[in-house]
């Protein structure tokens, strides 16, 4: 089986940066290319293809739309993504993507850097091992999330929402607006991957935060959306989108052991169970 590489920082990559071949679209002269099209076996099938640069003596791990392609099961694919990452012993992980909005403040083209999740999916069970007892308070790294928001305003002059619920819905469809209605008052955006993600960070003992671009309004919430929007912000905006993601890499400490994150994984009290 062929060695995973180590890297202390992972960006699971999707429609916010696929058009820009992250890292490259940024264009930055300290990111280097180290291995590309890598695909590895994992006890859940073939991994999806995986790339290894650095940038400021940082060694990153990233992988296109979360792991997810034809024929491979959403599930299967977010197992085969962090059982990579934490063979490759990633304590740091940046996930991005395009939402909708369920908040009819917001707009398309805002950022929102959410604080916490609501899981609306029927995948509730995906894990690893499931060794662990996974406490949820602060799912998304506070340290992490400070330094996202401090990078898009500098890169972004546009409205931020520095805090904020995602609710996850199971897709690929876009969700009704019967459904949109009964989320509105309990979440502020609506995507279909930050869960289980934030499980799986939390039980191979990483950091998670995201960084999430409005790209369309939730059926129902002020106007009908457009495909035709959805494609040109993809395109346009993919390469700021890049760079915010770079410049947190390289202002993070190398580590997570300045925040509260490793001590919200706890031993699980079921080991008679798990070691059967």
């Amino acid at each position: 089986m062929k060695t995973i590489p180590q890297a202390q920082y992972a960006v699971v990559g999707g429609s916010g940066t696929l058009s820009s071949d992250f890292p490259l679209g940024a264009k930055a002269a300290d990111v280097k290319i180290i291995e590309d099209n890598l695909v590895f076996e994992t006890p859940y099938g073939e991994s999806p293809l995986f790339r290894i640069f650095q940038v400021a003596d940082k060694k990153v791990i990233t992988c296109k739309m979360h792991g997810w392609r034809s024929g491979v099961g959403r599930a299967d694919a977010s197992r085969q993504v962090f059982w990579v990452f934490r063979e490759a012993g990633v304590k740091r992980i940046i996930a991005e993507g395009g939402v909708g909005t369920i908040n009819h403040l917001m707009d398309i083209r805002d950022f929102m850097i959410p604080d916490d999740y609501l899981d609306m999916s029927v995948r509730k069970d995906v894990g690893l091992e499931g060794r662990y007892l996974l406490v949820m308070r602060d799912a998304l790294c506070t340290q992490m999330r400070a330094e996202l928001i401090e990078q898009t305003r500098k890169h972004f002059d546009g409205r931020i929402f520095t805090r904020g619920i995602y609710a996850n819905t199971d897709g690929r469809h876009f969700e009704s607006p019967a459904e949109i209605a009964m989320l509105k008052g309990h979440a502020d955006i609506v995507g279909q991957s930050i869960c289980p993600e934030v499980y799986l960070a939390r039980e191979i003992g990483a950091c998670y935060a995201g960084l999430y671009y409005t790209v369309n309004y939730g059926e129902g919430i002020v106007k009908s959306w457009s495909h035709d929007d959805l494609e040109a912000i993809f395109y346009d905006d993919a390469p700021m989108i890049s760079k915010i993601i770079l410049d947190t890499i390289r202002n993070l400490p190398f580590d997570g052991d300045t925040c509260e994150c490793k001590d919200l994984r706890k031993e699980t009290l079921l080991k008679e169970v798990y070691n059967k």
